[in-house]
């Protein structure tokens, strides 16, 4: 009888007091599916018990790191459960016991720019692309503002958030969602250089600094939360913004075809 267990869609590795977690979900862009977001959640928690590990590495398989939500799952998904689910991955990173690093090679779009903005270090290509696409599909950025907006410089995220346009890495760095930009066959040794640095401080030092550097994140975490859970799930609902997800998946389907 042939197995009918999923394959793992979120990878798990140590090696040098790192923890490697690898999203590698390309049959959808590595889009938030509740499969990927709940074996997400589970290598998190297994890098916060995990006393070889100092540092968390978050990074993606191939040059997509996250396309956002599911889309496809929208329509059994009831809208809060998704949205909820966005809001707590973005806590279980910022209220991790270990630094979060997250390394972008390409695409990070919606929801995975909450990801990208509640790490503590992010580095990316420079030619890596990132959006904010939410408003051309009658959304507003919700949940993930609030990693996002604390991150950005207020002149980005507004042209950011009501334009929907594609930026780089490069200016990722300057409007401040990302912490540093390299070429992108640069990547995996600046990754690496950077890691070494940050597995010599004590395991006390980087839980405690995490801490003081998180507190008012988590904080708006945990007042806004539920708040913004709503404003995305009336969104997600209205007739509006099913008219335009719904176009958006038919011209998929079509580019596909």
């Amino acid at each position: 009888m042939a197995d009918s267990t999923p394959e793992e869609l979120v990878h798990y590795d140590v090696a040098d007091q790192v923890a490697t977690i690898t999203l590698d979900s390309p049959h959808n862009r590595n889009a938030l599916s509740r499969q990927l977001v709940t074996e997400l959640f589970e290598r998190l928690e297994r890098a916060d018990q995990d006393d070889d590990a100092l540092v968390v590495v978050l990074k993606s398989s191939g040059r997509v790191f996250c396309s956002g939500a599911d889309l496809s799952e929208a329509a059994t998904t009831p809208m809060e459960e998704g949205a909820r689910a966005i809001v707590s991955l973005q806590r279980a990173i910022v209220a991790h016991s270990k630094p979060v690093v997250t390394v972008v090679a390409g695409a990070a779009r919606a929801g995975g720019i909450g990801i990208v903005a509640a790490s503590d270090i992010v580095v990316t290509a420079d030619d890596a692309t990132f959006a904010l696409t939410e408003v051309k599909l009658g959304l507003a950025p919700a949940v993930i503002s609030l990693t996002v907006l604390p991150r950005l410089t207020q002149r980005a995220a507004a042209l950011t958030a009501l334009g929907g346009e594609v930026f780089t890495g490069s200016e990722a760095v300057t409007m401040g969602l990302a912490t540093k930009a390299v070429r992108a066959d640069q990547l995996d040794a600046a990754v690496a250089e950077l890691c070494g640095q940050l597995v010599t401080g004590a395991a006390q030092g980087l839980r405690e600094t995490k801490k003081l550097l998180a507190a008012d994140l988590l904080e708006r975490i945990d007042t806004k939360g539920e708040e913004l859970v709503a404003l995305s799930a009336s969104l997600f609902g209205s007739d509006e913004a099913r008219e335009a997800m719904t176009a958006f998946l038919n011209r998929k389907a079509a580019a596909k075809g």
